[in-house]
Protein backbone atom coordinates (compact mmCIF):
# COMPACT_ATOMS: atom_id res chain seq x y z
CA UNK A 1 0.00 0.00 0.00
CA UNK A 2 0.85 3.41 -1.08
CA UNK A 3 0.26 5.89 1.58
CA UNK A 4 1.03 9.88 1.55
CA UNK A 5 1.22 11.65 4.80
CA UNK A 6 1.21 15.52 5.04
CA UNK A 7 3.43 16.82 7.17
CA UNK A 8 5.66 14.18 7.73
CA UNK A 9 9.01 15.67 8.59
CA UNK A 10 8.60 15.93 12.99
CA UNK A 11 6.00 15.30 15.48
CA UNK A 12 2.39 13.37 15.02
CA UNK A 13 3.48 13.62 10.88
CA UNK A 14 7.05 11.24 11.34
CA UNK A 15 5.95 9.13 14.16
CA UNK A 16 3.07 8.19 11.75
CA UNK A 17 5.73 7.61 8.88
CA UNK A 18 7.57 5.45 10.83
CA UNK A 19 4.66 3.55 11.86
CA UNK A 20 3.27 2.77 8.25
CA UNK A 21 7.09 2.23 7.17
CA UNK A 22 7.71 -0.50 9.73
CA UNK A 23 4.20 -2.18 9.02
CA UNK A 24 5.12 -2.81 5.27
CA UNK A 25 3.49 -0.06 3.61
CA UNK A 26 4.75 2.47 1.15
CA UNK A 27 5.19 5.95 2.30
CA UNK A 28 5.63 9.70 1.19
CA UNK A 29 5.69 12.02 3.20
CA UNK A 30 5.71 15.92 2.88
CA UNK A 31 7.35 18.74 4.40
CA UNK A 32 6.96 22.21 4.06
CA UNK A 33 10.31 23.46 6.15
CA UNK A 34 13.25 21.37 7.05
CA UNK A 35 14.11 18.96 4.18
CA UNK A 36 16.59 18.01 6.23
CA UNK A 37 14.16 16.63 9.12
CA UNK A 38 12.26 15.07 6.53
CA UNK A 39 15.15 13.25 5.10
CA UNK A 40 16.62 11.82 8.28
CA UNK A 41 12.24 10.69 8.47
CA UNK A 42 13.03 8.58 5.10
CA UNK A 43 16.92 7.65 6.46
CA UNK A 44 15.09 5.91 9.52
CA UNK A 45 12.23 4.34 7.45
CA UNK A 46 14.94 2.70 5.26
CA UNK A 47 17.21 1.77 7.74
CA UNK A 48 14.15 -0.33 9.12
CA UNK A 49 13.63 -2.05 5.94
CA UNK A 50 10.98 0.56 4.66
CA UNK A 51 10.37 2.27 1.30
CA UNK A 52 10.07 6.04 1.84
CA UNK A 53 10.48 9.30 0.05
CA UNK A 54 9.76 13.11 1.01
CA UNK A 55 8.75 15.64 -1.26
CA UNK A 56 8.11 19.36 -0.61
CA UNK A 57 4.95 20.57 -0.49
CA UNK A 58 2.87 23.98 0.94
CA UNK A 59 -0.56 23.63 1.64
CA UNK A 60 -0.97 27.27 0.18
CA UNK A 61 0.19 26.41 -3.11
CA UNK A 62 -2.83 24.61 -5.12
CA UNK A 63 -0.99 24.06 -8.11
CA UNK A 64 1.76 22.79 -6.14
CA UNK A 65 -0.39 20.17 -4.45
CA UNK A 66 -1.57 18.90 -7.68
CA UNK A 67 2.41 18.69 -9.46
CA UNK A 68 3.09 17.00 -5.96
CA UNK A 69 0.27 14.06 -6.17
CA UNK A 70 0.42 13.81 -9.86
CA UNK A 71 4.72 13.41 -9.53
CA UNK A 72 4.23 10.46 -6.71
CA UNK A 73 1.08 9.45 -6.89
CA UNK A 74 -1.13 6.97 -6.92
CA UNK A 75 -1.60 6.57 -3.65
CA UNK A 76 -4.04 3.62 -1.56
CA UNK A 77 -3.90 5.71 1.37
CA UNK A 78 -3.63 9.97 2.65
CA UNK A 79 -3.25 11.12 6.19
CA UNK A 80 -3.78 15.00 6.05
CA UNK A 81 -1.80 15.81 8.89
CA UNK A 82 0.25 19.15 7.96
CA UNK A 83 -1.01 22.77 9.19
CA UNK A 84 -0.43 25.96 8.36
CA UNK A 85 -0.27 27.94 11.71
CA UNK A 86 0.16 31.10 10.21
CA UNK A 87 0.43 32.49 14.06
CA UNK A 88 -2.36 30.50 14.70
CA UNK A 89 -1.63 29.87 18.34
CA UNK A 90 -4.20 31.11 21.08
CA UNK A 91 -3.66 35.13 21.19
CA UNK A 92 -4.70 37.60 23.67
CA UNK A 93 -5.34 39.63 20.67
CA UNK A 94 -10.04 40.87 21.04
CA UNK A 95 -11.63 38.24 18.37
CA UNK A 96 -12.77 41.61 16.16
CA UNK A 97 -9.04 42.77 15.71
CA UNK A 98 -8.05 39.81 14.17
CA UNK A 99 -7.88 40.79 10.52
CA UNK A 100 -9.74 39.10 7.64
CA UNK A 101 -6.65 38.59 5.89
CA UNK A 102 -5.48 35.85 8.46
CA UNK A 103 -8.96 34.63 8.26
CA UNK A 104 -8.35 34.12 4.36
CA UNK A 105 -4.52 32.80 4.91
CA UNK A 106 -5.76 30.15 7.41
CA UNK A 107 -8.97 28.88 5.53
CA UNK A 108 -7.23 29.23 2.29
CA UNK A 109 -4.21 26.60 3.21
CA UNK A 110 -6.22 24.28 5.76
CA UNK A 111 -9.28 23.69 4.66
CA UNK A 112 -9.26 24.70 0.35
CA UNK A 113 -5.61 23.42 0.45
CA UNK A 114 -6.80 20.35 2.14
CA UNK A 115 -9.66 19.57 -0.30
CA UNK A 116 -7.40 20.09 -3.39
CA UNK A 117 -5.14 17.27 -1.45
CA UNK A 118 -8.37 15.33 -1.59
CA UNK A 119 -9.16 15.82 -4.96
CA UNK A 120 -5.91 15.48 -6.14
CA UNK A 121 -6.02 11.60 -4.52
CA UNK A 122 -9.25 10.61 -5.25
CA UNK A 123 -9.32 10.00 -8.86
CA UNK A 124 -6.83 7.39 -8.36
CA UNK A 125 -8.61 5.78 -5.33
CA UNK A 126 -11.53 5.47 -7.41
CA UNK A 127 -9.87 3.75 -9.77
CA UNK A 128 -8.18 1.27 -7.65
CA UNK A 129 -11.67 0.10 -5.78
CA UNK A 130 -10.14 0.86 -2.36
CA UNK A 131 -8.59 4.23 -0.34
CA UNK A 132 -8.69 5.34 2.80
CA UNK A 133 -8.63 9.41 4.11
CA UNK A 134 -7.99 10.57 7.47
CA UNK A 135 -8.00 14.24 8.30
CA UNK A 136 -6.37 15.02 11.13
CA UNK A 137 -8.22 17.88 13.22
CA UNK A 138 -7.93 18.69 17.12
CA UNK A 139 -10.23 18.67 20.47
CA UNK A 140 -9.73 22.82 19.78
CA UNK A 141 -12.13 22.38 16.80
CA UNK A 142 -15.29 20.87 19.31
CA UNK A 143 -14.01 22.48 22.59
CA UNK A 144 -12.87 25.76 21.20
CA UNK A 145 -9.78 27.77 23.05
CA UNK A 146 -9.34 31.65 23.71
CA UNK A 147 -8.01 32.94 20.43
CA UNK A 148 -7.72 30.13 18.25
CA UNK A 149 -10.36 31.16 16.47
CA UNK A 150 -9.55 30.89 12.90
CA UNK A 151 -7.32 27.49 13.53
CA UNK A 152 -10.30 26.01 15.67
CA UNK A 153 -12.86 26.88 12.74
CA UNK A 154 -10.16 25.70 9.60
CA UNK A 155 -10.02 22.26 11.80
CA UNK A 156 -14.24 22.29 12.32
CA UNK A 157 -14.21 22.69 8.38
CA UNK A 158 -12.83 19.23 8.16
CA UNK A 159 -15.22 17.52 10.40
CA UNK A 160 -17.96 18.46 7.53
CA UNK A 161 -15.80 17.40 4.91
CA UNK A 162 -14.96 14.39 6.36
CA UNK A 163 -18.63 13.64 6.38
CA UNK A 164 -19.64 14.78 3.34
CA UNK A 165 -16.54 12.76 1.66
CA UNK A 166 -17.58 9.21 3.40
CA UNK A 167 -21.01 9.09 1.28
CA UNK A 168 -19.59 10.71 -1.74
CA UNK A 169 -16.64 7.89 -1.89
CA UNK A 170 -17.54 5.57 0.10
CA UNK A 171 -19.70 3.60 -2.70
CA UNK A 172 -16.19 3.52 -4.32
CA UNK A 173 -14.28 1.32 -1.42
CA UNK A 174 -13.15 5.30 0.07
CA UNK A 175 -12.98 5.21 3.76
CA UNK A 176 -13.04 8.75 5.00
CA UNK A 177 -12.56 9.74 8.79
CA UNK A 178 -11.36 12.42 11.22
CA UNK A 179 -8.88 11.77 13.97
CA UNK A 180 -9.14 14.57 16.76
CA UNK A 181 -6.11 14.63 18.44
CA UNK A 182 -5.90 16.34 22.12
CA UNK A 183 -2.39 18.00 23.45
CA UNK A 184 0.05 15.25 22.03
CA UNK A 185 3.56 14.85 23.60
CA UNK A 186 6.13 15.26 20.95
CA UNK A 187 9.77 16.24 20.62
CA UNK A 188 8.83 19.91 20.59
CA UNK A 189 6.89 20.27 23.68
CA UNK A 190 7.30 23.79 25.19
CA UNK A 191 5.40 23.57 28.31
CA UNK A 192 6.40 23.16 31.46
CA UNK A 193 5.50 19.80 33.22
CA UNK A 194 3.22 21.05 35.91
CA UNK A 195 0.88 22.40 32.71
CA UNK A 196 0.61 19.03 31.62
CA UNK A 197 0.69 17.25 34.54
CA UNK A 198 -2.48 19.45 35.02
CA UNK A 199 -3.76 18.71 31.50
CA UNK A 200 -3.32 14.77 31.73
CA UNK A 201 -5.32 15.06 35.04
CA UNK A 202 -8.17 15.98 33.19
CA UNK A 203 -8.26 13.08 31.05
CA UNK A 204 -10.09 9.74 31.45
CA UNK A 205 -6.96 7.78 31.52
CA UNK A 206 -4.72 10.51 33.27
CA UNK A 207 -1.89 10.73 30.50
CA UNK A 208 -1.58 12.59 27.68
CA UNK A 209 -1.05 10.57 24.60
CA UNK A 210 2.47 10.42 22.79
CA UNK A 211 3.20 10.99 18.63
CA UNK A 212 3.44 7.08 18.59
CA UNK A 213 -0.17 6.62 20.15
CA UNK A 214 -1.78 8.75 18.01
CA UNK A 215 0.32 7.06 14.69
CA UNK A 216 -1.27 4.02 15.98
CA UNK A 217 -4.85 5.21 15.75
CA UNK A 218 -3.43 7.03 12.44
CA UNK A 219 -2.40 3.28 10.80
CA UNK A 220 -5.71 1.59 11.47
CA UNK A 221 -7.68 4.36 10.22
CA UNK A 222 -5.10 5.13 6.69
CA UNK A 223 -4.72 1.21 6.65
CA UNK A 224 -6.97 -1.88 5.38
CA UNK A 225 -7.20 -2.75 9.45
CA UNK A 226 -9.99 -0.56 9.20
CA UNK A 227 -12.40 -2.29 7.23
CA UNK A 228 -15.69 0.02 7.64
CA UNK A 229 -15.31 2.74 9.88
CA UNK A 230 -16.62 5.79 8.16
CA UNK A 231 -17.81 9.23 8.64
CA UNK A 232 -16.59 9.49 11.73
CA UNK A 233 -14.53 11.54 14.68
CA UNK A 234 -12.19 9.38 16.50
CA UNK A 235 -10.99 10.86 19.61
CA UNK A 236 -7.34 10.04 20.95
CA UNK A 237 -6.87 10.31 24.92
CA UNK A 238 -5.63 13.38 25.34
CA UNK A 239 -8.47 15.31 23.80
CA UNK A 240 -9.18 16.72 27.01
CA UNK A 241 -11.79 18.72 26.61
CA UNK A 242 -14.30 15.87 26.02
CA UNK A 243 -13.20 15.17 30.08
CA UNK A 244 -15.17 18.25 31.54
CA UNK A 245 -14.48 17.01 35.68
CA UNK A 246 -12.31 14.87 37.37
CA UNK A 247 -13.95 11.65 38.67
Amino acid sequence: MHVLITGGSSGIGAATARAFGQAGHRVTLTYNSGPDRAEQVVKEIEQAGGQARAVHLDLSDHEGIRAAVAETGPFDSLIANAVLWGGGAPSDEPFEDVPAEHWTEMLHANVVGNVVLVQSVLPGMREKGFGRIVLVSSGIAEEGTPGSGPYGAAKAALHGLARTLAWQAGRDGVLVNVLAAGLTITERDFLPQAVLDGIAARTPSRKLSTADDVAALLLFLGSAQNRNLTGEIVRDGSNAGRSVHVG
